[in-house]
């Protein structure tokens, strides 16, 4: 299997296209079917099947009607974290927060009082 981080975004747009294209073949729908049953235009599962992908809900569209969102589940699925782990998290997060200004009214006062 290739390294997917070799390939350019073109080279990886026309793999998912042509996986596309062999599932739809593999089902025995035409593009025209496909089209319908996505509710996208025949020209956008022909642009899909050809790795030009410009709508990333035809995409989603097409991918659910073939039967293939599954391959979507690792970006979708909410990741379990053990309570020390969340709270290790919450820390690093809390430790970068950005400091707020002085209150410019406050150093305004303080100079007045003077």
């Amino acid at each position: 299997m290739e390294d997917i981080y070799m390939l350019s975004d073109a080279m990886i747009l026309t793999k998912i296209g042509e996986r596309l294209k062999m599932a739809r073949l593999k089902q025995n729908i035409t593009q025209q079917a496909l089209a319908e049953e996505s509710g996208v235009s025949i020209s956008s599962v022909k642009k899909i099947e050809k790795g030009e992908i410009g709508s990333f809900d035809s995409l989603l569209r097409v991918l659910r009607t073939l039967g293939k969102l599954d391959v979507l589940l690792p970006l979708v699925e909410e990741e379990q974290l053990s309570p020390s782990e969340y709270y290790e998290l919450v820390q690093k997060a809390g430790a970068h927060q950005r400091k707020r200004a002085a209150n410019r009214s406050n150093k305004v006062k303080e100079e007045q009082s003077w």
